[in-house]
């Protein structure tokens, strides 16, 4: 496992793409939302005992945000409101802000790279805190899968809009099948490490 692509952060932190020089289209994303570091710790516990795995893996996509203990990145901005989709619009909401302009950030510019670039056939991101697995483009049958392993229902629509978002960006537009698992944040993350590892495993094993 070697740093494949990088790039740093407004505050000058590293944002890594991991991965081995044959590689697996297959793509795995921790920490979209600085306040959701579960998915930071996950993956970096899972390449401990499998570094020759041949998937993808950005650990924290948000470091700035991670550090900050905030959702938006260092500019205030929502990288799950940044990509240049067909239905991103300028969001006032600081909450969900979305930028002045469609893939204006750091960390989406490295993402659209790594999708151009990498080509994934097969996305997971992990967030918090909803325990649903939400997915977009044609995924079902791999949420279905993963629903069964961590016991959280599917969830095509997550309730509410989300213009310029990751999955609208790789699985609507781009017909990548994209799960967004989203995780319980009330619970020691420890207690996730069994299945959200058997998650990776069962995704390594469908491409």
């Amino acid at each position: 496992m070697k740093i494949l692509k990088d790039t740093k952060s407004k505050l000058g932190n590293k944002i890594e793409l991991l991965g081995c020089d044959k590689f697996k289209p297959v793509l795995i994303i921790g920490v979209f939302h600085g306040d959701e570091p579960q998915g930071d710790f996950l993956i970096k516990e899972y390449l401990k005992l499998n570094q020759n795995s041949e998937m993808l893996f950005i650990p924290c996509l948000n470091p700035d945000g991670m550090n900050l203990n905030q959702r938006q990145n260092s500019n205030g901005v929502d990288l799950n409101r940044n990509f240049p989709t067909k239905n991103w619009e300028k969001v006032i909401d600081k909450t969900f802000y979305g930028g002045e302009t469609p893939n204006s950030e750091i960390e989406t510019k490295f993402m659209v790279e790594i999708i151009e670039e990498y080509k994934p056939q097969l996305i997971l991101t992990l967030h918090a805190p909803f325990c649903t697995v939400n997915f977009d483009g044609d995924a079902l049958k791999y949420a279905e899968k993963i629903s069964e392993i961590i016991g959280y229902p599917v969830q095509e629509d997550i309730g509410y809009a989300t213009p310029g978002s990751f999955g609208t960006y790789c699985g609507v537009e781009r017909n990548i099948p994209t799960i967004t698992l989203e995780l319980d944040e009330n619970i020691d993350v420890k207690r996730l490490i069994n299945p959200v590892h058997k998650i990776f495993d069962y995704i390594n094993s469908v491409i």
